[in-house]
């Protein structure tokens, strides 16, 4: 007789946990194992899943992975649901699963394609959920490439992480594979895509996904019409949010206090206060709650009209809502806008009586009003506070102090804050760098320009082309044209090569200064490398230059229009903003 056959025996016939030592479970192959497992199931399943938790107590053995996975598939096959789903999870935490090698041979030892499908949902489900995108994404590709079609379930879960994560490109991918296999979307489905829309701000497709619904004769829920307002709201299409408030009423679903926050949002993001209070004395069957309050505090905050927001504030606190801190950050940053610091600091001082802990928005608009205003000891004391309290300085809160420092004209304390923001990650913006030109041509030092960037590197960072486009940018912009040409210079002998913004910038400089020559020879630069103004450039270089005489830099646009630097989807659109 076999060794499985023997083992089976001995199982069946009952008091095996008295009668089977562990040592002779531990000598068996886990093939032998294995089998036994599958023969007890077809006998009795609650005999292969005894005699499985038995084995898995047996000190120092570890049951091969090829084992829990036949149990899992057995379990599943069995209709034990909720003991499948508990292993598999068991067997994800401790093991590799979503290898596609790994996968592989699993799949391939238990060849039910119902059952595999049935597990990978579900193994798909648990990376998801444990915000594990990249494993639930290669489960679902072994799914694709083997043909096996994911419960709806895994879809939904898989898509709304993926939303999560900001990479709704990958969604709308993995959707398409979906439909492939044979997946026929729910109505929580399309909701999924419809939010992903709403994340990306695609209205279109939203749009064809609403008709898809109707196609399909699935009613959209109160989710499906609020995520579909939200996005209308947040792109300022108030007119097209009100047509789905009222579809929606048509069709019987009631709005709830989303719907409402929806609205009064897209009200008070145009400035019509007057409105999103008349929306807001008109909700029925809903209760306003902490984001109504904090949206009106936020919209007359920015309307300028800081009375009535305290009044919101009193009235929000009467219904025993009591503000949190994205409030107080509205009525703070209007207050900081103001100049009003010592209502500011009365306004801090009455959140720390309330309990209520300051955020990085709170620090940074408290720092920003001090930098503005000169104080750079309190600004600093601030940020000091900030690291007390767990709370790490972000770019603005570094790019405050250094517009601080720059305005007082202390270069050093500029620098620090410069040295500390590269030490942090981050990188260093347009404006930044232009406050220190601004710093040094007030003072006619553009060494000090090219000193700064040799500082930079002899602290161990790299000073890229990014650095050197935005300080060339400025000093166009500054008409300081020879320290640009002298940077530009500078940039190729170390090795890079300037882009098109930074050939259009010195071009257009050299434009204003009567430079032909150099005009020409940048354009012809720019044509050898084919270089394309692209419509980003157009934009920023209209604005930068606003003051200047129009005619001139329609001037300069037709010469490079006629030197076949401006592509002709391009040359549309600035025909069109023009």
């Amino acid at each position: 007789m076999s060794a499985c056959k023997v083992l089976c025996a001995v199982v069946v016939k009952g008091h095996w946990e008295k009668i089977l030592k562990p040592r002779i479970v531990v000598s068996l192959p886990s093939a032998i194992v294995s089998q036994a497992l599958l023969n007890l199931s077809t006998f009795k399943i609650a005999l292969s899943w005894s005699f499985f938790k038995w084995v898995e107590t047996i000190p120092h053995y570890k049951i091969p992975l090829q084992c829990n996975w036949l149990m899992v598939c057995v379990l599943t096959a069995q209709g034990y649901f909720n003991d499948a789903r508990d292993l598999l999870h068991r067997i994800a935490h401790r093991e590799f699963l979503s290898s596609p090698s790994v996968l592989k041979a699993l799949t391939d030892d238990y060849g039910d394609p119902d059952i595999n499908s049935n597990v990978l949902s579900w193994l798909v489900i648990f990376y998801a959920n444990s915000k594990m995108n990249l494993d639930a994404l290669q489960v679902f590709e072994h799914m694709r490439v083997c043909r096996y079609k994911p419960h709806l379930p895994a879809c939904t879960v898989m898509l709304n992480s993926l939303i999560k994560e900001g990479l709704t490109d990958t969604v709308w991918k993995c959707f398409k594979k979906m439909v492939k296999l044979g997946v026929v979307p729910n109505l929580y489905l399309y909701n999924v895509l419809i939010h992903a829309c709403c994340r990306s701000g695609d209205v279109e497709r939203a749009e064809g996904l609403m008709s898809e619904l109707d196609l399909r004769s699935i009613s959209p829920d109160i989710f499906t019409y609020n995520t579909l307002m939200s996005l209308y709201c947040k792109k300022g299409m108030h007119y097209e949010a009100l047509c789905v408030q009222d579809r929606m009423e048509k069709r019987g679903v009631v709005p709830d206090i989303v719907t409402y926050n929806s609205l009064i949002y897209s009200y008070c993001r145009e400035g019509r206060m007057r409105e999103a209070m008349r929306l807001f004395r008109e909700i029925k069957g809903a209760s306003p709650n902490h984001v109504t309050y904090t949206t009106l505090i936020d919209g007359y905050c920015r309307a300028g009209d800081l009375n009535e927001a305290l009044i919101l504030l009193g009235m929000m606190e009467t219904k025993q809502l009591y503000p949190g801190v994205v409030t107080y950050n509205a009525i703070l940053r209007k207050l900081c806008e103001e100049g009003r610091i010592q209502e500011a600091n009365k306004l801090l001082n009455d959140m720390a009586g309330k309990k209520i802990e300051p955020d990085i928005v709170t620090c940074n608009t408290s720092i920003n009003a001090y930098c503005k205003i000169g104080d750079m000891r309190s600004g600093l004391k601030v940020k000091s506070q900030m690291l007390e309290t767990g709370l790490k300085p972000d770019q603005y809160t570094y790019k405050a102090l250094i517009h601080g420092f720059c305005k007082k004209m202390d270069i050093n304390g500029a620098k620090e804050m410069l040295f500390n923001m590269l030490n942090a990650g981050f990188s260093v913006s347009y404006c930044t760098y232009a406050w220190f030109v601004d710093f040094y041509c007030s003072r006619n030092d553009e060494n000090g320009i090219f000193n700064l960037l040799d500082e930079i590197t002899k602290k161990g960072f790299c000073v890229d082309i990014s650095a050197y486009r935005a300080i060339i940018r400025r000093l166009c912009k500054k008409d300081r044209t020879d320290c640009a040409e002298r940077l530009f210079r500078d940039l190729q002998r170390k090795g890079m090569v300037g882009d098109a913004v930074i050939y259009t910038n010195l071009a257009y400089a050299f434009w204003r200064d009567g430079n032909t020559r150099e005009v020409t020879s940048m354009l012809n630069e720019m044509y050898d490398r084919r270089l394309m103004v692209t419509l980003k450039i157009f934009r920023n270089m209209t604005a930068s230059y606003a003051d200047d005489d129009g005619t001139q830099m329609e001037k300069f646009w037709d010469n490079l229009l006629e030197k076949g630097l401006i592509s002709k989807a391009t040359q549309k659109s600035i025909l069109e903003l023009r």
